[in-house]
């Protein structure tokens, strides 16, 4: 598989020799048949709900030989108030209540199995949780709405290939001290506005309105395992792919994350603050794996139940990190499916990106996009379309880019275009297209028309792909660099060490005009915008402030980067023949020239293309160090891009004919009529 990177899961426990009925099967599907004969339960009232009268508790655990549910009155470090014994019900649920609500207290559950009881467990369910995510926790989630909750949302989007999506960390976005932002780190920092760097420039919210981003990406908010939360502000650094409480918002990223309530009004505070700016939030989310094996709330509710096993009954582990779970089984389903309409639902989320979705199966991917569509119209799924290592779910299930065809409303991740442009993420002194590497110009061309079929490019040149894997160009999200491996300014310090920043800000730009001129949806990393790097380090997924926050004082010192990329964005965002929907119309419209040269593309968007006001958009790169000669088609043009520089609303007319496309740069041009 082409992976971004075999995460080194912080927090997550090393695959323990926990056997399933003793690990005597024949195979992986034999556990799955065992498994297939539980009964399964889908209602809304699993874990607890609370009336002004009672509070009752519900637990999912067929295997249980009994249940009990303990009542604390703190989140950590006290003793039980109450202890109540659990009736097994219909369907494998275990339930008990108790005569009045119990508003502000926190609960756990423990089951016995095969004669043992286990450790207590929040439950999978826990929707807020105490400090550290040990105690679920009873709250009034009306009183955590802010002001003019009720009539939120997000900015509407008609296909997601008209988005612009920002991948960003809490922590890296704000806690700079040049930041200007008071609440570093947490979910208030992008709440605050008119935050300005130590120099002078917009930072925070203003900074992403100001670029004109349409959605962030926030790696991992849910509660996840490797921060102590009551050493707050000395905690570590961490990306989050680690998941403990999977319904239940971060506290770190809170101000206070003692207090139940807190987290979740705050991620709510942030979530309104976007959409109020006119931006949509896309939430990163890892069901392929949880932190812990044994001990996970997964594995204490329903042992062996939600994860999928080796013949022997070992753990398997396509996620890299110890296990990974089982979509294919209902009850893991519904989970998965129940926890996306819940963050959509009470969250107001806009869209989510899935970790390692290769890992879960084709028809939950579905099911997911078919019931937050329901939801919100709007709303869009993408993921990476890879496992980490192999699984016992048969590759023809799995919802891997190569069966992206399958899944028609979900969008998968361009290792194509990554790869090509840039270099490979595996050698970090391997060049692309963009950094004067020949040979990769068909790569290129499969990324430019969305992995769809194109009767001019030629699938069986291409690196990673052998075939067209997209339906649409909608079901592609193009990007060069993200979270993982070697950010794009460090990729360009690797593999283009003797070149200077000049030289090497040249090709950062061509690498991004390609992405953003491709058909597809554009997604861009955190800071690249103003030339942001990461020191180097490939997997920066516990490193310090001091290797992942951004120093914005290089909004003011790459301030000509940093219009680049906003004229870069307000181009795609004003012509829609770069948001084409189909591959018909791509096939038709997008029309590569006849070139020979190595390290050049030229092609043309033609007849006003997915209804664009411009007749003819002429598009050319040149990844070389050398300047190149081409011929333009006669007649006068508008120069968009050239030499580095790019207006979205034109810079000046030139007439066709033989014209230079200097080194390393774009050439754009339009046809008006």
């Amino acid at each position: 598989m082409k992976l971004d990177l075999v995460k080194l899961c912080a927090g997550t426990a090393v695959a323990t020799a926990s056997f399933i009925n003793g690990g005597n099967f024949a195979s992986a599907a034999d556990i799955d048949t065992v498994y297939s004969t539980f009964e399964t339960y889908n209602g809304n009232d699993l874990e607890m709900t609370v009336t002004h009268r009672s509070t009752k508790f519900a637990l999912w655990s067929p295997e249980a030989e009994a249940a009990k549910v303990y009542i604390y009155p703190t989140g950590l470090n006290s003793a039980p108030e109450y202890t109540l014994d659990m009736k097994r019900g219909d369907q494998g649920v275990w339930r008990a209540e108790f005569d009045k609500a119990l508003y502000g207290k926190f609960y756990t559950f423990s089951i016995k199995y095969k004669g043992n009881w286990l450790k207590e467990t929040p439950g999978v369910w826990a929707k807020a949780v105490g400090v550290n995510g040990e105690r679920a926790a009873i709250i009034n989630f009306a009183e955590t709405d802010p002001d003019g909750w009720a009539d939120d949302k997000g900015p509407h989007v008609a296909n997601i290939n008209d988005a612009v999506i920002y991948e960003m960390h809490h922590r890296d976005f704000s806690m700079h001290p040049s930041s200007g932002i008071v609440n570093k780190g947490k979910f208030l920092a992008l709440t605050e506005k008119d935050a300005r760097s130590s120099l002078g420039d917009k930072t925070g919210i203003d900074h992403l309105k100001e670029l004109g981003v349409t959605h962030v990406h926030i790696l991992p908010s849910y509660d996840y395992n490797s921060i102590d939360e009551t050493q707050l502000p000395s905690n570590g650094y961490n990306w989050g792919y680690d998941p403990l409480n999977y319904n239940a918002p971060e506290g770190s990223y809170s101000t206070n994350p003692v207090d139940p309530e807190v987290r979740i009004r705050e991620m709510k505070e942030m979530v309104k603050s976007l959409h109020d700016a006119g931006i949509g939030v896309v939430m990163d989310v890892v069901y392929n794996h949880t932190a812990q094996n044994d001990d996970s709330n997964f594995s204490l509710t329903a042992p062996g139940y939600y994860y999928r096993h080796r013949a022997d009954g070992s753990y398997s582990d396509a996620s890299g990190c110890g296990n990974e779970t089982a979509s294919e089984r209902q009850q893991m389903r519904d989970f998965i499916i129940n926890s996306v309409k819940y963050w959509a639902k009470e969250y107001h989320i806009d869209g989510f990106r899935f970790d390692l979705m290769a890992i879960h199966d084709t028809e939950t991917m579905n099911q997911v996009v078919s019931e937050l569509k329901k939801i919100n119209p709007d709303i869009f799924v993408y993921g990476e379309g890879w496992t980490a290592g192999d699984s016992p779910l048969p590759v023809e299930r799995r919802a891997l880019k190569d069966n992206v065809s399958a899944m028609p409303q979900v969008a998968v991740f361009s290792d194509d275009i990554r790869d090509a442009v840039k270099g490979h993420y595996t050698d970090e002194k391997d060049r692309g297209f963009a950094t004067g590497k020949p040979g990769l110009e068909e790569t290129v061309k499969i990324g430019i028309v969305g992995a769809t079929a194109h009767p001019q490019v030629d699938y069986s040149k291409g690196n990673n792909s052998k075939k067209p894997y997209a339906l649409a160009p909608t079901q592609v999200i193009n990007y060069v660099s993200c979270h993982d491996d070697l950010m794009l300014t460090d990729k360009l310090v690797k593999s283009l060490p003797e070149e200077n920043v000049a030289d090497r800000q040249r090709a950062h730009k061509l690498a991004q005009t390609i992405v953003f001129t491709s058909q597809g949806t554009p997604f861009l990393f955190a800071g690249e915008e103003i030339f942001r790097d990461k020191k180097g380090v490939h997997n920066s997924y516990k490193s310090p402030d001091s290797i992942n926050a951004i120093d914005w004082t290089l909004k003011k010192e790459n301030a000509e980067l940093f219009n680049y990329y906003k004229e870069l964005i307000k181009l795609r965002k004003s012509h829609p023949a770069f948001r084409m929907t189909t591959a018909a119309d791509v096939a038709k419209h997008l029309v590569f020239d006849k070139v020979s040269e190595p390290n050049l593309i030229s092609y043309s968007l033609k007849d006003n293309a997915n209804g664009d006001t411009w007749k003819e958009i002429k598009v050319i790169f040149n990844g070389s160090n050398e300047a190149k000669t081409v011929k333009i088609p006669g007649g006068e043009w508008l120069v968009v891009a050239r030499d580095g520089k790019i207006a979205a609303d034109g810079m000046g007319k030139m007439n066709g004919g033989k014209v230079m496309i200097e080194p390393r740069s774009a050439l754009i041009l339009a046809k008006e009529k």
